[in-house]
């Protein structure tokens, strides 16, 4: 048997109220905009049904509303064969249909060939039918009850699984709207099953956790969305450093009594990526992968400051190695809203009123031709792409000259000066085989299944030096056809590598 092979909403569920619509515009229900969404880049088909006489707005409304979405509109009567008003549309390739309508709904279309089909009723009133969707499947039931509409998906994640038995893995996934949308555009969190059998279920905080997760072999986070407040002077090396929302930290109690819930990944593994200072350390026995004789790859060099009026601060800059101009970043790598507020120095006697968020690190500006290298590691493949960056110290020097060479600040996330010539990576023939050799070690010592990592490649001696390092990027700079299948890959191989890993230490 398949899995859900299309999904017809009434709409019933997707439009207000009457009670709702307070103007007497017409809207969508709460929930229906977010499903929508999903169901946009869900990989399985997706309908409007109205039934015929609806209201000329009403009718519009939904008419823009399949054009937003991408969804098919279906006009029906109550006599209609569903069946066959769908086959004309969606292709045969077997499974099962959902039709979603209200409760007031539910019998609307009295002839419908139940064969193939689901029914799924919202706002099921008390002593309705059971809305177990082991129960419904393992009797085969043609109508499941839920609460609201927001629970959908949990019933096509479920009923995907028990359709499709072993062969597929439930992935729920946790990052704020902005990232998910970036990510599901481009394919990456398809409902439907991927060509290496993996499905993805948005966790809904205000569902119950635990039940979801109960679905998932796998929880994908971005924690740091979701973080409050990081304390950088606490001597402690623990999480009780970073201060989570509560979404987040109720997700991590429930994760811990799932325990064939692979967490990807977990938690404490972000934490030196949430500080400049600790991966900076990390970073420095990247010199342990250097060749004699051949390029160097390194960390750049760096000074922790906890006062920019603390006397002796040039010559601890001095013994750092450092010299000017030198680029200044919060301690804080992200998760805050000034972690990426940074500035670059040129004069020794600006440290005292600069703006950077302390503690502070202090960090080598090297001259790279403005070429900037992001990498990425998804799982055991590494790719990369080539991006224009700051000019080199004299341009910045000359640039800025007439200001005074005040201290340059910015935001990392927001534009720079940067060389206007089209950037080209052969000019310095990046060592993509010691990049490599890194990403390995990086993986091994992070122990991180997807993360980014900023190279460039000084003037003059042509070491490579890492300058950045994040956890779960978009790289989105990837072709979507070569990065989203390497991404699933990668999730797939932690996910199974996990179990077999729980099934030895059980035997």
């Amino acid at each position: 048997m398949g899995g859900v092979r299309g999904i017809l909403l009434d709409y019933s569920v997707l439009l207000r109220s009457a009670a709702d619509d307070v103007n007497g515009d017409t809207g969508l229900s709460p929930g229906a905009d977010n499903l929508l969404r999903r169901l946009r880049y869900s990989n399985i088909p997706t309908g409007i049904s109205h039934e015929q006489g609806l209201s000329s707005p009403k009718e519009s409304f939904l008419q823009e509303m399949s054009r937003t979405y991408s969804c098919s509109i279906f006009c029906l009567s109550p006599e209609a064969n569903i069946s066959s008003e769908v086959a004309q549309i969606w292709e045969d390739k077997g499974g099962s249909f959902i039709h979603v309508v209200s409760s007031c709904r539910e019998d609307f279309y009295h002839k419908a060939d139940c064969s193939g089909w689901l029914k799924v009723i919202v706002g099921s009133a008390e002593g309705k039918p059971t809305n177990d969707a082991d129960y419904v499947f393992a009797t085969g039931m043609s109508r499941i009850f839920i609460h609201k509409l927001e629970e959908l998906p949990l019933v096509i994640c479920h009923w995907n699984k028990k359709a499709m038995g072993k062969a597929i893995l439930a992935v729920g996934y946790a990052m704020k709207p902005s990232r998910e949308e970036d990510f599901a555009k481009r394919g990456a969190f398809p409902l439907h099953p991927t060509q290496n059998g993996l499905i993805f279920l948005p966790l809904n905080y205000e569902l119950s956790i635990s039940s979801q997760l109960q679905l998932v072999d796998a929880v994908l986070h971005k924690a740091t969305d979701e973080i409050l407040a990081v304390d950088m002077v606490s001597p402690s090396e623990s999480s009780d450093r970073v201060t989570f929302t509560r979404n987040l930290q109720e997700l991590q109690r429930y994760v811990k009594c799932q325990l064939d819930c692979c967490v990807i990944d977990p938690f404490n593994n972000i934490l030196p990526v949430l500080d400049r200072l600790k991966i900076q350390e990390i970073l420095i026995d990247l010199e342990k992968l250097n060749i004699p004789g051949g390029r160097k790859i390194r960390a750049p060099h760096f000074l922790k400051v906890d006062s920019f009026d603390k006397p002796g601060l040039e010559q601890r800059l001095a013994e750092a190695k450092l010299s000017l101009p030198s680029i200044v970043k919060p301690q804080v790598a992200c998760g805050v809203s000034d972690a990426h507020s940074m500035a670059i120095v040129f004069k020794m006697d600006h440290y005292k009123d600069l703006n950077v968020p302390l503690p502070a690190v202090v960090q080598e500006y090297v001259d790279h031709s403005s070429l900037l290298y992001k990498f990425y590691a998804l799982g055991g493949k590494i790719f990369y792409a080539v991006k224009k960056s700051i000019p080199n110290a004299d341009t910045l020097l000359t640039l800025f000259a007439d200001e005074g060479l005040k201290p340059l600040h910015f935001d990392s996330l927001k534009s720079l000066p940067v060389d206007k010539t089209q950037p080209n990576g052969d000019e310095h023939q990046i060592d993509l085989e010691l990049v490599n050799r890194a990403a390995d070690w990086l993986r091994t010592t992070l122990d991180l299944t997807i993360f980014g990592f900023d190279v460039v490649v000084q003037e003059g001696t042509g070491d490579h030096v890492i300058v950045d390092v994040n956890y779960l990027p978009s790289f989105k700079e990837v072709p979507d056809d070569v990065a989203i299948p390497a991404f699933w890959d990668a999730l797939k191989e932690k996910i199974v590598s996990g179990k077999n890993k729980q099934a030895r230490d059980i035997s």
